[in-house]
């Protein structure tokens, strides 16, 4: 009896470890095709893109952005609805692209880039000085890509992290 459970239980932990891998590998090309611009261009990322997006954002932006929430300001998260309506809108790659060069406030009157990390500032936040454009890139895919995956748990806040 004691060996069955064992093996039983080796066979779902076994079971539950491939149907991870095979979720992490499988996302369908419609979940992966991502706002490119504010013209309605968009893009399809390879899987290969979306790992190292998600590598790159938790050793870059993890650490105040875990789960897409802000912990230095609740009230304004990662999430699609939030970034949407940021002024200007960072509802893109280009865009987001663009606000991790040079950040502004969420109503976009002044630069932040002293107190958010950016390539601007990246002489005050070492994480940023490595980042090629194609980093940004995969970042800002990985940030988009998020609300698909995880629903609203992605920006969720308190309730979820």
């Amino acid at each position: 009896m004691r060996n069955k459970v064992i093996v039983c239980l080796l066979s779902l932990t076994l079971f539950s470890f491939l149907t991870n891998i095979a979720y992490a590998i499988e996302l369908d090309e419609s979940t992966r095709t991502l706002p490119l611009d504010s013209s309605g261009t968009t893009i399809v990322f390879s899987p290969e893109q979306v790992k190292r997006g998600k590598r790159l954002f938790n050793s870059t932006c993890a650490t105040c952005h875990a789960g897409g929430i802000t912990k230095t300001n609740p009230n304004v998260g990662l999430d699609p609805e939030a970034l949407s309506l940021a002024s200007p809108a960072r509802d893109n790659i280009d865009s987001l692209i663009t606000y991790m060069k040079d950040p502004t406030s969420y109503d976009g009157t002044e630069s932040i880039a002293e107190v958010h990390p950016s390539i601007k500032s990246a002489d005050i936040f070492p994480k940023m000085r490595n980042l090629s454009d194609d980093d940004l890139f995969t970042i800002a895919g990985h940030i988009l890509l998020q609300p698909k995956v995880a629903a609203e748990k992605w920006g969720g806040g308190k309730i979820y992290y």
